[in-house]
């Protein structure tokens, strides 16, 4: 005890004496002390009130990250507004918007309906779509089942077609003891009121029986090249291990179709087919359907609609990591051998092992995120589950244009405080390297109010956020705002000076890029 106290003492003497000791940002080329190991001379420079993460280290979660704040201790702040468009729904969890002209949004409420908020910002009272009665029963405490994606089809306003993925109950022929099974299924919009799908239209695309109830991915899009994608977690319960698991995983298994993206052509007279350069046609070892594997839970997967149209999925983390990756054809994404960038040990999660492994059971190479954060399971972790999000290609907010605009379920230690953030890409290779990112501000209140479920965009690009004041699909606390500048005259709230050039804190080895607020 009294070592201990000895311990703490010390601590706080050296933080004491750095804080009246003059110190000066460390140059380049200087070496700092990172859980007790140097950084290598390479380490990116660390710049005044950012969270560097010191990604060639993958240290264990347990050690230090380096905090540098400018002069006066306030970084810069990036700050938006939230304008409340519509509110009433239970669990909204994505936001569309056909090219049709009509400027009509389309708002997918996880217990099973979709409703449309007219170009005027009513919320209409009758649903666009209803299949409440097709879904498995879900639990209001919290599910992850439920009405999960709506995608419109390319030529949505000469055909009328659109695409659902749902929870269905378990199929009769799925394996005995499974929880239920993921549905994709096409319906068409009635002839006679182009606001109200015509219920009796629906046809299966595909099936695919879930052991657990939870890790079933989320949002479905058709990509540029005019495919349909589907990302599907691996399974559920925790590690990648148990019932419906293999030894592997699923996510390193590709000859299911959990743990992975899928990319099938609907256009076709068959219920669906396989684009001829998916990766593993021709192959035995893999399944025709999957586009790129290694996900644990893929919830909101979103098309670049500009640039190089890059296909971003946010990968939810288990036991310490959550992270965002820019997925590529035939790409190993690592889980379950990793989580994020770290390596992961099924057998003890809350520990990410020293040795990093590089390559995959086949001998592929493993992909690493291009957004990584810990989460509230980790001391000082930020959340509880990422989200995901969209690239800005606006025009309402000229400061954001380019960045990937993302949130986080709940911020740690809070009860339905999402958070959002911009993520700036790197200079050169976008897809390879660690993007820099920074919480968004939200001005006047400095707060969402509320989980955030995910992020929507309309046929102008602009961006919405989707919440809810419960974590599971009860009460009528669902709402939906869209993301503007922030309001005239609106001043940020500094963060309070800490008085440090650099400030040593043990909670974490290989921390993100993050500007504190």
């Amino acid at each position: 005890m009294r070592s201990g106290m000895l311990m703490v003492g010390m601590v706080l003497l050296f933080c004491i004496a750095l804080a009246i000791c003059p110190v000066q940002a460390a140059p380049q080329t200087e070496n700092v002390l990172i859980a007790g190991l140097p950084s290598r001379p390479d380490t990116p420079t660390v710049e005044p009130g950012i969270f560097k993460y010191t990604r060639p280290i993958h240290l264990p979660s347990r050690g230090g990250i380096i905090a540098v704040q400018n002069e006066t201790g306030t970084p810069e702040l990036n700050r938006v507004g939230l304008e409340l468009v519509a509110e009433g729904f239970v669990a909204p969890v994505e936001l569309d918007s056909p090219d049709d002209g009509s400027g009509r949004l389309f708002v997918t409420d996880l217990i099973g309906v979709v409703r449309i908020i007219d170009a005027d910002g009513s919320l209409r009272e009758e649903p666009f779509l209803d299949i409440t009665d097709r879904l498995a029963d879900l639990r209001p405490g919290y599910d992850e089942r439920g009405l999960l994606g709506l995608a419109f089809h390319p030529d949505f306003s000469d055909n009328g077609r659109f695409f659902v993925y749902y929870s269905a109950p378990l199929r009769e022929r799925a394996p005995e003891g499974w929880d239920h099974t993921s549905r994709i299924s096409e319906f068409h919009v009635s002839a006679d009121d182009q606001n109200r799908a015509d219920p009796g239209s629906e046809r299966v695309i595909l099936e695919v029986d879930q052991p657990q109830f939870n890790h079933n991915g989320g949002s479905i899009a058709f990509g540029p090249d005019g495919y349909l994608y589907i990302p599907l977690g691996d399974g559920g319960a925790g590690g990648d291990r148990g019932p419906g698991h293999p030894p592997e995983g699923n996510g390193q298994n590709t000859t299911t179709l959990l743990g992975s993206i899928l990319r099938i052509d609907v256009d076709g007279e068959e219920a669906y087919g396989i684009p001829e350069d998916n990766p593993f046609v021709g192959d035995e070892g893999g399944r025709d359907e999957i586009y790129a594997y290694g996900l644990r839970n893929p919830w909101r997967m979103t098309f670049d609609a500009g640039g190089e149209h890059h296909l971003f999925a946010a990968d939810a983390g288990q036991a310490l990591w959550e992270s965002v990756k820019i997925i590529r054809k035939g790409g190993n994404h690592g889980w379950n051998l990793k989580e994020g960038s770290h390596a992961f040990d099924p057998e003890n999660p809350q520990e990410s092992p020293e040795e990093v492994p590089e390559v995959g059971l086949r001998g592929e190479p493993l992909i690493d995120p291009i957004i990584e954060y810990p989460n509230a399971r980790q001391p000082g972790g930020l959340g509880e589950v990422v989200v995901g999000g969209y690239v800005y290609r606006g025009s309402a907010i000229p400061e954001l244009a380019g960045r990937y605009i993302f949130a986080e379920w709940n911020r740690a230690g809070a009860r339905g405080d999402g958070i959002l953030f911009a993520a700036t890409p790197p200079e050169g290779d976008v897809t390879g390297r660690m993007w820099e990112f920074t919480e968004l501000e939200v001005v006047p209140n400095r707060t969402v109010g509320g989980f955030i479920l995910a992020l929507g965009q309309d046929a102008e690009h602009e961006l919405y956020v989707l919440t809810t004041g419960n974590r599971g699909p009860t009460g009528e606390t669902g709402r939906v705002y869209r993301l503007v500048s922030p309001p005239e005259g609106a001043e940020p709230t500094p963060s309070p000076g800490f008085g440090l050039s650099v400030l040593l804190i043990g909670f974490a080895a290989a921390l993100p890029v993050l500007r504190r607020r």
